[in-house]
């Protein structure tokens, strides 16, 4: 999250182009942000014309344009105030609570499940220290989630190369917060790319600790590009491992286009994905 996009003239879905016929196990999305000079219509047009119907990473502004062309909103967002300022320190847990408070019933009353959410930053704090004050933070809301049917989700970002100081990057530790919380209406969004840049081993741990994972993200390692053969991660094995633990959310495309067409390029990750 957070990086620039390349120009997108050509990602404007074609009237040529058939929908793929997809295998109906997986269920796919693609972050909107990442294609952020389309339009939100545009988008939508885009992932209905190549034959799924979700968009990740979209607030209540968008979620009429979603519902008007009958894609889902898969991962809302809005409610954080940023990747730094998170649940990990308890100076923002009064504002996080009243913002997410708020979002939690507009994500309800809109039909939606599942709403991001961030440690933050360590900013010099102890790794179990920030744990606790996830933990503690996230009790204040996690009653009114489960009131309303919504799932908080945090997400594993790397802080090697994209997020410098992120507390919650790596899987043992948001996995420890999952335990500590106990609830089902908490889980981790777990994205491959940066798992890879930080811990690697992603099919073992997918497979250990996939009951925490309800939501996974895409993208090609190193770079955050396409997914295809010009990286190091075997995304078809990958998705088949995820497949074969029954998962039943959504695998979100969230990479940076770089090729001249970059619907192509969406059409063709959401190909290699469908196993």
């Amino acid at each position: 999250m957070g990086l620039a996009a390349p120009a997108l003239a050509t990602a404007a879905p074609s009237p040529t182009d058939a929908p793929l016929a997809l295998k109906g196990v997986l269920k796919h999305s693609v972050a909107r942000w990442t294609f952020h000079q389309l339009s939100i219509a545009q988008l939508c047009t885009l992932v209905r014309q190549i034959g799924f119907s979700a968009i990740d990473l979209a607030g209540p502004e968008d979620w009429p344009t979603l519902k008007a062309h009958g894609v889902h909103s898969s991962m809302c967002n809005g409610a954080e105030l940023g990747l730094e300022k998170g649940f990990a320190d308890p100076r923002f847990h009064d504002e996080l609570v009243a913002r997410y408070t708020r979002h939690i019933d507009l994500v309800a009353d809109a039909g939606y499940r599942n709403l991001i959410c961030f440690s933050g930053n360590r900013n010099g704090m102890d790794p179990d220290d920030g744990l606790a004050n996830c933990a503690a933070g996230l009790k204040r809301i996690l009653g009114h989630a489960e009131r309303r049917g919504v799932r908080l989700v945090m997400e594993l970002l790397n802080s090697r190369v994209d997020h410098p100081d992120y507390l919650c990057d790596r899987s043992a530790w948001g996995v420890e917060l999952c335990e500590r919380l106990g609830s089902g209406n908490f889980g981790l969004l777990y994205d491959i790319y940066h798992m890879q840049i930080m811990e690697g081993d992603l099919i073992a741990t997918i497979r250990r600790h996939h009951q925490h994972f309800v939501h996974y993200h895409t993208a090609g390692v190193p770079g955050r590009r396409e997914i295809g053969q010009d990286q190091e991660l075997n995304y078809p094995a990958i998705c088949r491992a995820i497949r074969d633990t029954g998962f039943d959310g959504y695998i979100a495309q969230e990479f940076m286009p770089s090729a001249p067409d970059p619907a192509a390029s969406l059409r063709e990750a959401i190909r290699i994905c469908d196993v």
